[in-house]
C-alpha cells in the first residue's frame, strides 16, 4: 500500500474537514435566507451563491477523498502523476476554502443573518 507522509494526511483530512463545515454552513445560510425572506427577485442572486459554495465544498471534500483513497490503494506506490495532482489539489483547495468562507459570511452580513 502506498503511504503518504504524515503531515499530507494531516493537511488532506483538515481541508476536508473545512469544506463539509463550509457545505454546513452555506448550506445553511441558504435554508435561513430562504426561511427569512423566500425567494425573491433581490435573495435569488444570494441563495444561488450559497448553493455554489456549498458544490464547490463538497467537490473540493470529494476530489481530496478520492485522490487519498485512490494513493492508499496504489501498489506498490502511488505514481508521481497521481502525487503531483493531489498536490495540486492540496493547494487549489488551501485558495478556496478561505473565499468560500468568506462569501458565506458576507451573505450572512449583507442579509443580518445569525
Amino acid at each position: 500500500m502506498a503511504k503518504l507522509p504524515e503531515q499530507t494526511t494531516v493537511t488532506i483530512n483538515t481541508l476536508k474537514q473545512q469544506s463539509i463545515e463550509i457545505v454546513e454552513q452555506a448550506t445553511a445560510t441558504e435554508f435561513t435566507l430562504f426561511q427569512f425572506f423566500g425567494e425573491t427577485d433581490e435573495t435569488v442572486s444570494y441563495l444561488d451563491e450559497m448553493k455554489n459554495v456549498a458544490e464547490e465544498a463538497a467537490s473540493s471534500f470529494s476530489q481530496l477523498s478520492t485522490l487519498q483513497l485512490n494513493i492508499a490503494q496504489a501498489q506498490p506506490i502511488a505514481s508521481s502523476a497521481m502525487l503531483n495532482l493531489l498536490a495540486q489539489v492540496i493547494e487549489r483547495t488551501q485558495a478556496k476554502i478561505p473565499a468560500l468562507a468568506r462569501s458565506v459570511q458576507e451573505v450572512k452580513i449583507e442579509w443580518n443573518l445569525p
